[in-house]
């Protein structure tokens, strides 16, 4: 699940940027060292109250928001005006090959 991956890549990022071992964290959040292992692992995967918490302890908050996807199209567009004709066809190509193949896959 992407949400897992997500988790365990936060909290671990969260606690190395504080300056924190697992056993820190843990003692601040009020858990174990083996369930932040688990969490940092991917072997378990944190509620939303318990990720708040975590990053909590190692100085960090949680914000959420509902946001449309970014389609990135000015950024885009400023991106190809810099490429030559011949490069920016081979990258429109490879574009049009990678959406295939997400839309054959889902």
């Amino acid at each position: 699940m992407a949400s897992e991956t997500y988790s365990r890549h936060l909290i671990r990022i969260a606690r190395r940027q504080a300056g924190l071992t697992q056993q820190a964290l843990a003692e601040r959040a009020g858990t174990s060292q083996a369930a932040v292992s688990a969490y940092e692992s991917g072997r378990r995967s944190p509620s939303v109250d318990t990720l708040c918490r975590l990053l909590a302890a190692a100085g960090f908050e949680v914000r959420m928001r509902l946001a449309p996807p970014d389609t990135h199209v000015p950024s885009l567009a400023a991106a190809e005006q810099l490429l030559p004709a011949d490069q920016l066809e081979q990258q429109r190509e490879r574009e049009q090959a990678r959406l295939a193949r997400h839309r054959a896959s889902a």
